[in-house]
């Protein structure tokens, strides 16, 4: 649907140029937004190679399982009916520690770990169960310590300060993240 309505602006964008007479405006502009795309992929790749990279190593030292293991009391608050050797605590846990660092790259594919994990618990597999929402929310508000993205996107933009950002990001996402949390407990204790 949303490539529908993406396709049916820049074709409205088109005509509306063409009309205007503004035509090699719109072929320069695609030309240039083209351009930095790729030059921003090529960016956004090396910075998320890195910091997945370091997250593999992290897994592969045991700091991923180091810090399960501390944060066992925080997963067991959010999530209480996961028994607690079943794997898709450890997926959250990577995918929380991945947020917190700002990355959402390394972060997607732990969440769709947790998510199957969860679902192997979910005895209505039609109807999300009460983890999977709770993981869910607490997954979309992303506390965040480092926003990675935004920093590598100011830099790519030529920020004089990209880190500026960091103070203001870790307050919205700490507020996010209480509300989200504070929504899912009050979710179950209405469904119960």
């Amino acid at each position: 649907m949303l490539n529908y309505l993406w396709g049916f602006m820049i074709l409205i964008g088109i005509v509306y140029g063409t009309l205007n007479g503004r035509i090699a405006e719109i072929t320069n502009a695609a030309l240039e937004s083209s351009k930095e795309a790729v030059t921003l992929c090529i960016t956004m790749t090396g910075v998320m190679a890195f910091w997945v990279g370091l997250m593999k190593i992290a897994e592969k030292s045991g700091l991923i399982q180091s810090m399960t293991n501390k944060m066992s009391p925080l997963i067991r608050f959010l999530f209480p009916n996961i028994p607690k050797e079943h794997d898709a605590n450890k997926h959250i846990a990577t995918n929380i520690i991945a947020n917190i660092l700002g990355l959402g790259w390394a972060a997607t594919p732990a969440g769709l770990k947790a998510m199957e994990s969860l679902s192997t618990l979910n005895k209505k597999s039609e109807v999300a169960s009460k983890e999977m929402c709770t993981f869910l929310i607490v997954n979309i508000s992303s506390l965040q310590l480092i926003p990675v993205n935004i920093i590598a996107y100011r830099c790519q933009y030529g920020s004089v300060n990209p880190t500026l950002i960091v103070g203001p990001a870790i307050i919205a996402t700490s507020l996010s993240t209480i509300v989200g949390i504070t929504f899912a407990k009050v979710m179950e204790k209405l469904a119960k």
